[in-house]
């Protein structure tokens, strides 16, 4: 069984006990969550398909931690000008585990 779910504005396709990384959100870490923008859910096959929800359906999640992302270098130069920037940027994640989808 899995679920297509929309987490801080981006669409996850997830499983029971699986670990994902979302943008990050306010909550501590060991909080429950529930996730109540469900687009699709495939039950061993049997699709349900909201228009564009599914009413009643959620995912829940647990927060395990809010983590960084890895560095990303962010280099900027105009060629013959002598100009140069280089930046870098890590972005903050929240690791969440799905504990269950329910459908109603």
């Amino acid at each position: 069984m899995y679920a297509i779910v929309e987490i801080a504005g981006q669409q996850f396709k997830v499983q029971k006990d699986q670990k994902v990384f979302v943008h990050r959100l306010n909550a501590e870490a060991g909080q429950k969550l529930d996730f109540d923008r469900v687009l699709l859910v495939d039950n061993d096959g049997a699709i349900t398909l909201g228009a564009p929800a599914i009413e009643g359906a959620s995912v829940t999640a647990e927060v395990i931690d809010h983590v960084k992302g890895d560095k990303v270098i962010v280099f900027r130069k105009k060629r013959r000008k002598g100009y140069r920037k280089k930046n870098g940027h890590r972005q903050s994640f929240t690791a969440i585990k799905i504990t269950g989808i329910s459908a109603k």
